[in-house]
Formats: structure tokens, C-alpha cells, sequence
């Protein structure tokens, strides 16, 4: 599944004043990471606000994308939740025209045990029509779906082809890597392991701040994916300081902060996130001079 190594970026959903989406913002954010190297894009993840986007909004957002995108390159969804059923529904009555698989997310808030976490993921396969890539990110969910229930995922279920990683846990990356069928990926959900992960033989990354610096972020994975550790570590030292910032309060209001500062989107998210406080905006601001983007 070659479309989906590399970087691919979690979009927000720019909002406007009112809290209404954005479009316009959504267009020059589409269009800066498909012009700066973005391998493919993510559509309504946690990074997307997806837990307040409606269903009619991520419809729109659908359309939207796809339409900006025109086929340049893949799109993955987000489709996800503890209620196995409604994740079902939800794909059952999904247009797949324009996408190119789906990122779901570990089932949350429920803490299921590892055969729970295994017959969710299974149920949802069998209706999907295109390529899964499973998410798991305990800190959100309050439970961690372990390298043996990944991988016996990878084995019984066709199109479980990746998992999004990202419990910030270096020896479960590594032991994902050491066990894993060869046509699985293994992608970085955690921006400040990612080059690590690359290294030692991941696929890529779905990224946070990619987003904002497409063009550095996206070279630095490829060099990582290429064994060249030296160059690739060049620039992953010169974006740590604004990767630590972005997820210093909240995600998306940092990576939020950092796109208007580029003047791509602007701050607002929906309650209960509210926006980066102003300490915070200013060492964004900062930390994009010494990069040379402001």
C-alpha cells in the first residue's frame, strides 16, 4: 500500500467566527501541503474536531476535499467510535468514490479487553470496501490495543493493510516492526517518534505538525525511510522545538496557532477546546522566526 508511506497529515477543520467551517482557510491549507510534498491527506481525525463536526459538516468536508484535491493525491477518513454499530452504519452509508481508505480509531471511553478491541475491528472490516488503517492512541481511548492484537488484525483481516501508532512507546513501535507481516505498514502517530519509527524500518508518519511544514517535515521522513539518519536528523532537530510547542496545551489549538501565524487558517475551535493562550502564540511566533517563516 504505497500510497499510504510517507507523510500524510491530519487536517484541522478551519472554523470561522461563528464557529461555521472555514472553507475558504480549507482550500489554502489543501493546496500548500499538496504543493510542499504532503504525500496524502487525512480527513476529520482528532486533529479535524471531528467529535464536534456533524455528520452533514463531514459530508461537506468530504465533498470538499475531494473536489480541491482533484486525484492528486490519496485521501484517507476517519471512521471510528466505541459504538461498533454506529461505525458500521456510518460506512455502510459513506461514498467511497474519492477515498482511499479509512483511519479508525481504537474504540474509546468503553476500555475494552483485547478480544473486545479485535471483534470491533473485525465486524468493521467485513463491510469496508477499501483499505483500513487502524489507529490506537491510548492516551485518548484509556486503552492500549497491544502489537498482538494489532498484528493478528494484520494477519485474519485482508484489508487491515497499517497501523497509525501512537502511544508515544518506543518499544512497542519496535516490536510492531520486528513482528509484522512484510505488506503491513507501521506509521508514526507521534510526531516526535516518527523519524525514529522511519529509521528503524516504519512507513511513515500521520502527522500533526507536517501540516504547517510540509515541505521540511515530508524531506525529513523520506530521508528517514531512505536509511540517511545524518540529513533526516539534521531537520528533525531544527523542528523539534515548535513539534514539543503544538502539543504543549491542547491539539488542534496549537497546530491551529502555527497556521495563523502563516497566515493559512486562523484560531478558532469548537468548545470544550478553547484557543492557544497568548504565552503560547507568542513562542509559536518565535519559534517560526528562527525557522525563517515569519
Amino acid at each position: 500500500m504505497t500510497k499510504f508511506t510517507g507523510t500524510g497529515v491530519a487536517l484541522i477543520t478551519p472554523f470561522n467566527a461563528d464557529l461555521s467551517i472555514d472553507f475558504d482557510a480549507l482550500e489554502r491549507l489543501v493546496e500548500y501541503n499538496i504543493a510542499n510534498g504532503t504525500d496524502y491527506l487525512v480527513i476529520s481525525g482528532t486533529t479535524g474536531e471531528s467529535v464536534t463536526v456533524t455528520p452533514e459538516e463531514k459530508k461537506e468536508l468530504i465533498a470538499f476535499i475531494a473536489k480541491i484535491n482533484n486525484g492528486r493525491l490519496p485521501l484517507v477518513l476517519g471512521i471510528g467510535g466505541n459504538n461498533t454499530a454506529n461505525v458500521i452504519n456510518e460506512i455502510k452509508s459513506t461514498d467511497f468514490s474519492a477515498i482511499d481508505g479509512i483511519l479508525s480509531v481504537s474504540p474509546y471511553y468503553s476500555k475494552p479487553t483485547q478480544e473486545g478491541i479485535y471483534q470491533h475491528f473485525k465486524a468493521i472490516s467485513a463491510v469496508t470496501p477499501i483499505p483500513i488503517i487502524l489507529y490506537n492512541v491510548p492516551g485518548r481511548t484509556s486503552s492500549n490495543m497491544s502489537p498482538e492484537t494489532t498484528l493478528r488484525l494484520a494477519k485474519d483481516c485482508d484489508n487491515i493493510v497499517a497501523v497509525k501508532e501512537a502511544g508515544n512507546n518506543v518499544h512497542q513501535y519496535l516490536e510492531l516492526l520486528r513482528t509484522k507481516p512484510n505488506d503491513f505498514l507501521v506509521l508514526s502517530g507521534d510526531d516526535d517518534l516518527a523519524l525514529g519509527v522511519a529509521l528503524a524500518g516504519g512507513s511513515g508518519v500521520i502527522s500533526v505538525i507536517g501540516q504547517a511544514l510540509p515541505k521540511e517535515f515530508s524531506e525529513m521522513i523520506r530521508l528517514g525511510i531512505a536509511g540517511k539518519a545524518k540529513e533526516a536528523y539534521d531537520i528533525h532537530f531544527k523542528l523539534m522545538p515548535i513539534t514539543g510547542l503544538i502539543f504543549s496545551e491542547n491539539n488542534p489549538s496549537g497546530i491551529k496557532a502555527v497556521l495563523s501565524a502563516l497566515e493559512i487558517s486562523n484560531l478558532h475551535v469548537r468548545l470544550p477546546l478553547v484557543e492557544a493562550t497568548d504565552n503560547l502564540k507568542a513562542r509559536i511566533k518565535s519559534e517560526l522566526k528562527t525557522l525563517g517563516k515569519s
